[in-house]
């Protein structure tokens, strides 16, 4: 068994933000820490103290994470950015909210006191002495303390103090993470109340100390316990009232902990197999337990079961079988041709989850290229005549204003332009497109053409097909392409309304130019000539996608298995040195770097020859790098063994925080069942003849800070997981097993069901009788089965006071 957690992220929006600029506004984004670690930083929203920014994430990490933090900042171009304030979220919050928090949280002041970080390795001893006993404190070493000096480091000391008397540690220069190994005793008075105190500084030669935490421990418990020792948080200043700073605004999350204990899988085989006996029996039928389990899935989790779902019949190889029996199940209900695939329902909702996971690299190939155009081009363009804005033109001393036919022609000559591009691309990547994705929409185009046969009907298949194609996949995609990974920032005023307006073009093709989609807005009639020219390229793509047998299907399917995608590529800088001796300089050349599932490679450019770097079997960690170390930000380091088993690292350098933390969670994920992995490491680097971050002069010393492995970003591209899947199906299923009970007491379902009588001991044969069996059995694997211990953390072994 292993316990797993992550958190469900969706930064909604701000508002009433204070302004920072001398404009009046602000230029906000959010920082996402979990235990000070930053691990998502937002799109920067341009000059508004209302930012919207929509934005989701899955974060996986130990069960033993302590809080998540949102930092509102204003980007400045010429300066250090502001922190407007922050919201912060505790581990014990999340577990009292089941169901997810959500709702607007007023941002608070970040008080410098309250920003600490790290633990800190104690050793507290009662030992006896000539008069009375003595209290003992060793003070060995500390990690991940904050950086309070400009370097990037701080100059830390400890403070403990206990009934009065107070002893310090020596300090330790430009580290955040020293050793100290020093001891204090205290005579210990028989019925004194007194806590001990011990304290982190920063030391500063001209200003005062910056406070980096303390602990404080219960003497009385300690008495009992004679002696303790272990890794202890560091913890902040609460006895500070903070300074009315005024309205500072409010934030809108929605945030879930999740936590899961996975089975080994032999436990789930009676569950999955019981699901996939069910969809191979979809060609006759739509069966039982997966009309029911759709009956009992209310609206608000639905997208989370058809994930779920989706995700493990694509691990059984039944994608294509689960959603052709999810159209059936549609079809059967819908009697009005225009109404289908509308709502939300289980087959909508694994549809879109379908696409966003075995068709998001054919997206990115047929869309990209488009948004990037309209991004660089950054034209004006509105078709609305109630939103013209008329600009001067011309050269300089030529100005003239520009009239709103002028504005409207233009326009809409860009916007086909773009129409035009997109559609060619369309039209040509029928073979580009996934085999499993093709072969899906055959199944749809089929299913809806039996349905619906008549002339009359002649246009519904390809809507059919269009409505997942082009309505809940382009258009969505072309409208927020960060939210599909087409870019990094969000779009700006000018940029958004050209993408809207070409999305609702996509979804005018898409419809098949009805006559409804027209009169909505009739001041998009001048893309009609380009839209009634899609319709017609559309239909010939559609027919020609669905035109795929089985063979073909398997052959495709064949081919791209044996030209495995990357898992993740792009630019990034290597760290090379220059030079020996004294005089050594460094830099970081770019490079443009290739994971797969075997090695991470490079190449000077994405169409070159790829040279191996390293295998992935070799690696022992990936991690990231002190600022301090390089004097540059976003630097990660991958720890690995060469051919001849000799330890090297390799520093490569990425452009954001986010690029830092996709590269090391992909790196983390394909090495997560390497032997040998690292559970410490150095994060700064050896130079000259000692470590920069603990200042150890043995290169081959035990790394003074905790490997992060278990942290890691979900992807689109991830790894199935078939375990968790099932998991998170059992606990679906867990919470509507009354309503699944009250469906198998039904009068008549015997009947209904065919259950043959069966004998003492022999398995139910109706199908939900099985399920709840199954429900049952897990249920008890869950209860007798002790949860396997969390690889080592830091604990709190005493009792802490605040």
């Amino acid at each position: 068994m292993a316990k797993r957690s992550s958190l469900s992220i969706r930064i909604v929006e701000g508002k009433n933000l204070p302004a920072k600029d001398i404009t009046g506004s602000s230029d906000p984004y959010c920082i996402v820490k979990v235990d000070n670690e930053p691990i998502i930083r937002t799109a920067t929203v341009w000059k508004t103290l209302c930012p919207f920014w929509g934005e989701e994430y899955q974060v996986h990490l130990p069960p033993t994470f302590h809080a998540v933090a949102f930092y509102v900042m204003d980007e400045d171009a010429l300066s250090r950015d502001d922190v407007i304030g922050k919201v912060c979220l505790t581990r014990d919050t999340l577990a009292s909210h089941p169901k997810g928090f959500s709702g607007w949280a007023h941002l608070t002041e970040v008080d410098p006191d309250e920003e600490v970080q790290g633990e800190i390795h104690l050793r507290l001893e009662v030992v006896p002495g000539p008069r009375a006993h003595r209290l003992r404190c060793s003070v060995l070493e500390a990690r991940d303390l904050a950086p309070k000096d400009r370097n990037g480091a701080s100059d830390p000391f400890v403070r403990v103090r206990y009934n009065g008397r107070t002893q310090e540690t020596s300090i330790v220069k430009k580290s955040c993470y020293p050793r100290w190994n020093e001891t204090f005793e205290f005579e210990l008075e028989e019925r004194a109340a007194e806590a001990l105190c011990v304290e982190a500084w920063d030391w500063d030669l001209v200003s005062r100390n910056d406070f980096l935490g303390k602990v404080v421990f219960n003497v009385q418990r300690l008495r009992v316990a004679q002696q303790e020792e272990g890794w202890f948080r560091l913890q902040p200043d609460q006895s500070k009232s903070l300074r009315d700073k005024g309205n500072l605004g409010s934030l809108q999350l929605e945030v879930r902990l999740r936590d899961e204990t996975v089975l080994p899988s032999g436990c789930y085989q009676p569950l999955v197999q019981l699901l996939c006996h069910e969809v191979k029996l979809g060609a006759q039928g739509p069966g039982q337990l997966i009309p029911l389990i759709e009956e009992t899935t209310s609206t608000e989790c639905r997208q989370d079961v058809a994930t779920s779902l989706l995700k493990l019949f694509l691990g059984q190889g039944l994608a294509k079988d689960f959603l052709d029996l999810l159209f059936q199940l549609e079809l059967r209900r819908t009697s009005e041709a225009n109404t289908l695939f509308r709502s939300n329902s289980l087959a909508s909702k694994s549809m879109e989850s379908f696409l966003k996971v075995a068709g998001m690299r054919y997206l990115h190939g047929i869309v990209g290229p488009i948004i990037d155009k309209v991004f660089e081009e950054k034209k004006y363009v509105e078709l609305d005549p109630s939103k013209v804005e008329v600009k001067d033109v011309g050269c300089s001393g030529l100005h003239r204003p520009q009239t709103e036919a002028e504005v409207l022609e233009q326009s809409a000559q860009t916007l086909r332009a773009h129409l035009g591009a997109l559609l060619s691309s369309l039209s040509r990547s029928v073979r580009a497109c996934p085999a499993v994705v093709r072969a899906t929409f055959r199944q749809l185009f089929r299913r809806v053409r039996e349905r619906f046969p008549g002339t009359q009907h002649e246009n519904v298949p390809f809507i059919a097909v269009t409505s997942f194609l082009c309505l809940r996949f382009f258009s969505p995609a072309i409208m927020s392409p960060k939210l599909f990974y087409l870019r990094e920032r969000h779009a700006d005023a000018r940029t958004s309304r050209t993408l809207l307006l070409l999305a609702k073009a996509v979804q005018n093709v898409g419809n098949m130019d009805t006559p409804a989609s027209r009169a909505k807005e009739a001041w998009m009639e001048p893309l009609q000539p380009t839209v009634r020219q899609g319709v017609a390229q559309l239909k010939d793509f559609i027919a020609k996608l669905v035109d795929i047998e089985e063979k073909e299907e398997l052959d495709l399917q064949r081919t791209l298995s044996l030209q495995a995608p990357p898992v993740k590529e792009g630019p990034l800088f290597i760290h090379r040195t220059k030079g020996k001796g004294p005089l050594t300089s460094s830099s970081f050349k770019k490079l443009h770097f290739s994971l797969t599932t075997e090695a991470l490679s490079f190449a000077k450019t994405p169409s070159s020859k790829k040279s191996a770097f390293i295998r992935l079997a070799n690696i022992r960690a990936a991690e990231k790098v002190e600022e301090k170390s390089f004097g540059s930000s976003h630097v990660m380091q991958v720890i690995y063994t060469d051919d001849a088993g000799r330890p090297q690292t390799a520093y490569l350098q990425c452009k954001c925080v986010n690029e830092l933390n996709q590269w090391l969670s992909a790196l983390r994920k394909v090495s997560i069942n390497n032997s040998g992995l690292l559970g410490s490491y150095h994060p700064g680097i050896f130079r000259g003849d000692k470590w920069s971050c603990c200042h150890q002069k043995d290169r081959t010393d035990r790394g003074c800070d905790k490997t992060r492995s278990r942290v890691t970003l979900q992807e689109w591209n991830d790894p199935l997981d078939h375990d968790l899947e099932a998991q998170l199906i059992y606990r679906h299923l867990l919470g509507v097993e009354p309503a699944l009970r009250e469906k198998l007491q039904e009068p008549g379902r015997s009947t209904e069901a065919g259950v043959a009588p069966t004998g003492p001991g022999q398995a139910p044969e109706d199908p939900l009788a099985q399920l709840l069996q199954v429900l049952q059995d897990l249920r008890e694997a869950h209860s007798s089965c002790p949860a396997s211990p969390p690889p080592p953390e830091p604990t709190r072994l005493l009792e802490l006071q605040t």
